[in-house]
């Protein structure tokens, strides 16, 4: 069937999407249903627990904060029900806010979603960017990326074949049994599910990415012509395989020419923005997104 899309612009790319799922917005279990029936690759969803009120913290947008941030679904109960309406869609978030997380808990939810779901589940983490709301769950600003860093190193722990205990900067756990363990296999020096850092480009995010995980997942892909070349950079140097690296463009407004730009860089796959709308209006935009899978 002829997508629409002009020989020139075909790519071989997945297309996901991500969505500020909320009370007022569609359902999970009938988005992903249609997004399975339609073709799409993945569903990834955000995460934030509250908004204070009165928060200095601006919105990284600029402007006022929108209003779907303050009434966000928990993405780990939304994408547990997708998971039981498909059987090959891919499920993540974008981001977990980690630091935000007791570890050990997180990755017994993480482990038991990758499980449930054969292994389909990625982990997009973060940092965040409200210090309001990270202070409430005891947060220090300053060393939030330290603290991601090693509470993700804990639940790699966990996740491992055998009991291995891990004592961090933060914290520590004992060798444990701990199961269920995530579907996927282990791949260089990570282990657990599908992993992918968020955040500005940067030597530090770079050397993190390098450090424990499978890639990187950019909000809105710019800049990737001159930044990718840095981090491959990091990634070899770290002795890492250079086929490996995944870098997927988050929260991307699609356009033809955009979608081929990032598939000369060799990326497969990129999440595509839905409106944070009900039933109606989500259905007319993954129409709109048809002509690009």
């Amino acid at each position: 069937m002829d997508s629409g899309v002009p020989a020139r612009y075909r790519w071989d790319m997945r297309i996901a999407v991500t969505i500020f799922l909320t009370d007022e917005t569609i359902a999970p279990v009938r988005l992903a249903r249609e997004l399975e029936q339609r073709g799409y690759a993945g569903l990834y969803l955000p995460e934030h627990t509250h908004i204070p009120v009165e928060r200095t913290t601006p919105y990284p947008a600029g402007g006022e904060l929108p209003r779907e941030y303050g009434r966000t679904l928990d993405p780990f109960v939304a994408l547990g029900q997708a998971v039981a309406v498909t059987e090959r869609l891919g499920l993540g978030t974008g981001i977990t806010l980690v630091a935000q997380h007791d570890p050990i808990a997180l990755a017994k939810q993480i482990a038991t979603l990758d499980h449930l779901s054969g292994g389909r589940f990625t982990l997009g983490l973060g940092y965040g960017w409200n210090v309001e709301e990270a202070a409430d769950h005891g947060v220090t600003w300053r060393t939030r990326r330290e603290l991601v860093r090693d509470r993700v190193r804990l639940m790699q722990a966990l996740w491992s074949g055998e009991p291995t205990p891990y004592d961090g900067e933060f914290g520590g756990v004992r060798a444990s049994d701990a199961y269920p363990k995530p579907a996927q296999k282990p791949r260089g020096p990570v282990t657990g599910p599908r992993t992918l850092v968020g955040g500005a480009a940067g030597p530090k995010l770079f050397a993190h990415i390098a450090e424990y995980a499978d890639g990187w997942l950019p909000i809105g892909g710019r800049g990737l012509t001159e930044s990718l070349p840095v981090l491959r950079s990091a990634w070899t140097a770290a002795g890492r395989d250079p086929s490996a690296l995944q870098i997927v463009p988050y929260a991307v407004l699609p356009a033809p020419g955009k979608l081929a730009h990032y598939a000369e860089l060799g990326i497969e796959e990129v999440v595509l923005q839905l409106p944070p709308a009900g039933e109606a209006e989500v259905l007319r935009v993954l129409d709109e997104y048809a002509s690009f899978l």
